[in-house]
């Protein structure tokens, strides 16, 4: 029986080199999520989309829109809707009407959300640290210009709608 890896060498023109690195990417991103996660959930009792948005509105004193949140998060208006109503049940945001248009309204981080949420960023932080803890800085900066040029060559090839 032939593996993966064999079946890429006898197909020099099949982009293997590219395909190992997505895999690659693809395989460390989902073991850091994954944990970042579990360890979510298991310290603080909230799921990473909830930490996410959080995330968002700490960035965002004055407050988002709905529609903004779910730009920012590249989720469903509906995804939002249902975690804002979470937060708006345990006091960790508030809905503000926009002045110019009071049909329109913006949620913001309460003063325990933003207690709560720094608690969340400062593990967060620490648990990544660990994570990285082992690939030294100068890979560290050279893998984040590696990865600012993919970003930039995926950007030049997406085709817009």
């Amino acid at each position: 029986m032939i593996d993966a890896e064999t079946r890429l060498d006898e197909h020099p023109d099949d982009h293997k080199d590219e395909t190992r690195l997505w895999l690659r990417l693809l395989t460390c991103a989902t073991m850091i999520e994954s944990e970042i996660r579990s360890r979510l959930r298991r310290d603080f009792g909230v799921t990473l989309p909830r930490f996410d948005l959080m995330a968002q509105l700490e960035k965002a004193p004055d407050g988002l829109t709905l529609g903004a949140l779910s730009r920012r998060m590249m989720v469903s208006n509906g995804n939002v809707t249902g975690l804002v109503q979470s937060l708006l049940r345990d006091g960790m945001v508030e809905r503000i009407a926009q002045p110019t248009d009071r049909r329109t309204t913006s949620v913001r981080l309460t003063e325990a959300g933003h207690a709560s949420f720094a608690a969340m960023a400062a593990a967060h932080g620490a648990w990544l640290g660990a994570m990285f803890a082992r690939v030294p800085a100068p890979d560290r900066a050279a893998l984040m210009a590696t990865l600012a040029a993919l970003k930039t060559s995926v950007r030049a090839d997406v085709k817009e709608p």
